[in-house]
């Protein structure tokens, strides 16, 4: 039984390790911010993109809106 459960919790660690946690408007850009939960978030980045006809476009890594 306990085998089974650590195998449940490594393969839910595993499948939710990455994922984006949330999205905001400022004018013309959103902001996506990537959480990850890897290291306890040490690998977390913030995305600045602009918004076109077709999606987002010139996503920039660490750029102020």
């Amino acid at each position: 039984m306990k085998r089974i459960l650590l195998g449940v919790f490594a393969a839910a660690a595993l499948l939710s390790g990455c994922s984006y946690g949330g999205v905001a408007t400022v004018g013309d850009k959103v902001i996506v911010a990537r959480n990850d939960l890897f290291l306890l978030g040490a690998l977390r980045k913030v995305y600045v993109c602009k918004v076109s006809e077709t999606g987002l476009s010139a996503c920039n890594h660490g750029e102020s809106p």
